[in-house]
């Protein structure tokens, strides 16, 4: 009973150092083990410690999840330390192989060539980015919107580092399973399209950030902006938004509207595939989801949406089209040869009139439309050019979306009996007078036996009316009266650079020339004998109006006397009012000029002059098919008589050089007949070993198969003329010549 009282009794409560006593208790029926006394100084007997497993087991409940918040974000902490560590050493790493940030520079944007025409307009961009640069207050202001609410919301609020716009991308691009967003903001773009390669490499990631916060740094905001719409490629060779918005709506960006605009900025995301001129449906939904972010952004409102919506789409060809653009490429060829390398923006004021450029390009179409099928004809080609030389439409062929290939300055061709002018001219300048007669009879030079369209003779006839109805006999009679050496160096003096073969055959135009060319070669007829140099650069400008170039072609020489001037416009006159060109008629306009046809229809042209303008058409096919009787006569003189009747509507009509007092060739103090005949002469008697190749159309043109006559300082008569058709080599006596014998 003595141990059972003892083993009841209580102990005294343990206290600790502080004297606590709240840290071990004993309740009254609780049984103590023995041996009380020693563990009651220190501490409770071990059957009443608490089990560690049990201990284990209350901790949780004590820390709770607060503990295991703070445990996770320990470890978050220390994994964004090292994590803060290694992004900084990739930093390190690749930085120090960039170039010292101090010799960062942006690097100048590829030059541009504005072409403008002579009143102002823009003709065309030309360079490698295809437009001008404009400042943001100089573009549409929807074009800076929409390229902001679908690209970099957040442009005006970031670094040149975009954390939210990052996480928000990758969490969509999460969400959805695929690449639907980017995290680069227009800052990152710009400095990727400007300094780096498009690969896509830690190391160029890097160097991206490193140059978006340096441009950051650098420049204000509507800088990068503007740098970034000046530079950011917009599919088919577009770079800028001046030349995207030329290129898809042929308008500045100055004026594009919130459709348009919106369709650019859609562009960005796939500029190739998305390009109106390829996929016109895949741009206009794209432009669509921009629309929405404007919206979004508080950029529109919905009545603006539904405005812009309701829009036709965008229809762009799939190449640049327009008959400037020949203009452009010619601009663009002569440009190196005037300044040298092109190394800045530049203005290129030119002599080209865009009403008369397009209505030229109108006709050309138009005329091949109706009846370039049926006659076999699939080009045309047109230049006019002004008293002083200077182009002002130029149309190189029937659609430059299709060839850019200029055929009216770059295409040399036989121009036929459009070339007679210089023989006929040249005759004039020896004596002879528009109211000289030559006999209209079979004509055989060597082996050569030229005959007349309709293979018909006239007997005597003048040169006037000879040159009206195109006589190929009297054209060549007075080929080897003058020589035609003579007839080379007046075609040459008159502006016909092209080589020429100074042979018999050159009466009939067997030599190759340009259009542009054989046009310039006529201008002297209708300035009063002045040379017009053709010319398309007027003036030659940077862009800030230093002037590095202005063409001289305001003092040409004269080339023609006046009197020759006044002859040779009353003999083309009467091509058109009773000669082969009286489908070139203008309305209350006198005119002149000349048609021709080469061998078996493969080119029919015509080439005439107001006092206004001297224009040139030339019809047929690049592969030198014959066409279905075409001569110059028909399709090219309709078509000059279409397009100058438009190009002079308006305007006063006024008369050709010397004939304003009437008909020179009616005039004896201007156009005297020669006295005594043609002026005498040595007798000289020659055999040309040439080919006859009779034209399709009845013209012969003649190949010349032992090179270029020998020429002589005297006129050459002609050989055989009248008479039956003879072979050998006949000697022609000077009473057979004076008489047509």
């Amino acid at each position: 009973m003595a141990g059972n009282r003892k083993s009841q009794r209580i102990e005294p409560s343990f206290q600790g150092a502080a004297g606590r006593d709240d840290d071990f208790h004993v309740g009254a029926g609780d049984r103590v083990a023995g041996g009380g006394g020693r563990r009651g100084r220190g501490k409770p007997p071990k059957a009443e410690r608490p089990r560690r497993g049990s201990a284990r087991r209350r901790e949780p409940s004590r820390g709770g999840i607060f503990g295991l918040l703070r445990r996770l974000v320990y470890w978050c902490l220390v994994l964004g330390l090292w994590g803060a560590i290694g992004v900084g050493g990739l930093v390190l790493y690749y930085g120090a192989r960039m170039p010292s940030a101090t010799s960062w520079s942006i690097p100048d944007r590829p030059p541009n060539v504005k072409i403008m025409s002579v009143n102002g307009d823009i003709v065309a961009n030309r360079g490698l980015t295809g437009g001008e640069a404009l400042s943001l207050e100089n573009m549409s202001p929807y074009i800076p919107q929409a390229v902001i609410a679908i690209e970099d919301r957040r442009f005006y609020a970031h670094f040149g580092i975009d954390p939210l716009g990052l996480a928000r991308a990758m969490l969509t691009n999460l969400t959805s399973g695929r690449m639907v967003q980017g995290g680069s903001t227009l800052t990152q773009q710009l400095a990727k399209n400007m300094f780096l390669s498009p690969e896509r490499t830690l190391e160029r990631k890097v160097q991206e950030v490193l140059l978006a916060l340096w441009l950051e740094h650098k420049y204000s905001k509507d800088q990068i902006l503007a740098m970034y719409l000046n530079r950011v490629f917009f599919g088919s060779n577009s770079y800028g938004v001046e030349a995207a918005s030329r290129r898809y709506f042929n308008k500045s960006a100055r004026d594009v509207n919130l459709g348009e605009a919106a369709l650019l900025a859609g562009l960005l995301k796939a500029p190739s595939r998305l390009s109106p001129a390829r996929d016109p449906e895949a741009a206009e939904a794209r432009a669509q989801v921009v629309l929405g972010a404007m919206r979004e952004e508080g950029y529109v409102t919905d009545n603006e949406i539904k405005t812009a919506m309701s829009q036709t789409p965008a229809r762009a060809r799939s190449y640049w089209s327009g008959a400037q653009y020949y203009a452009a490429d010619m601009v663009m060829a002569q440009l190196p040869g005037m300044i040298g390398d092109i190394k800045e923006d530049l203005v290129i004021d030119t002599t080209i009139d865009l009403d008369l450029e397009k209505k030229a390009d109108e006709t050309l179409s138009a005329m091949l439309d109706k009846e370039g099928a049926k006659s076999n004809a699939s080009q045309a080609a047109l230049v006019s050019i002004d008293g002083t030389g200077a182009i002002r439409a130029l149309v190189g062929g029937r659609d430059y979306a299709e060839s850019q290939f200029d055929r009216a300055s770059k295409a040399r061709r036989q121009p036929g009996s459009a070339f007679k002018p210089f023989v006929y001219a040249a005759a004039l300048e020896a004596g002879r007078s528009p109211l000289s007669v030559r006999n209209d009879a079979p004509v055989r030079i060597g082996k050569w036996t030229p005959e007349n369209y309709d293979q018909k003779y006239r007997g005597e006839v003048t040169l006037a009316s000879a040159l009206a109805n195109s006589l190929n006999t009297i054209a060549a009679q007075l080929v080897m009266e003058v020589g035609p050496g003579e007839v080379v160096k007046l075609a040459r003096r008159l502006g016909i650079e092209s080589e020429l073969q100074a042979n018999a055959s050159i009466a009939l135009g067997t030599s190759e020339v340009t259009l542009v060319e054989l046009t310039a070669a006529y201008a002297p007829f209708m300035n009063g004998g002045y040379k017009a140099t053709p010319h398309i650069i007027r003036r030659i400008s940077t862009a800030d109006g230093t002037v590095l170039y202005e063409n001289t072609y305001d003092n040409p020489p004269r080339v023609l006397e006046p009197n020759i001037v006044s002859m040779m416009n009353g003999m083309m006159m009467r091509v058109i009012t009773e000669g082969t060109g009286k489908n070139a008629r203008i309305p209350g306009w006198p005119a002149a000029g000349k048609s021709g046809t080469t061998q078996s229809f493969r080119d029919a042209l015509f080439v005439g002059y107001t006092s206004n303008l001297t224009t040139g058409v030339w019809f047929g096919n690049d592969d030198g098919k014959s066409m279905k009787k075409v001569t110059g006569g028909g399709l090219p003189a309709k078509a000059w008589g279409e397009f100058m009747t438009a190009a002079h509507a308006g305007l006063s009509p006024s008369p050709l050089f010397g004939t304003a007092n009437g008909d020179p060739l009616q005039d004896p103090a201007r156009a005297a007949p020669e006295e005594g005949g043609d002026q005498l002469f040595d007798i000289i008697s020659r055999t040309l070993d040439t080919d006859q190749r009779p034209a399709g159309n009845g013209e012969a043109v003649a190949t010349d198969r032992t090179g270029a006559v020998p020429l002589d300082d005297g006129l050459i008569p002609p050989a055989d003329v009248g008479g039956e058709r003879q072979t050998g080599t006949r000697r022609t006596t000077l009473f057979d010549f004076l008489t047509g014998g």
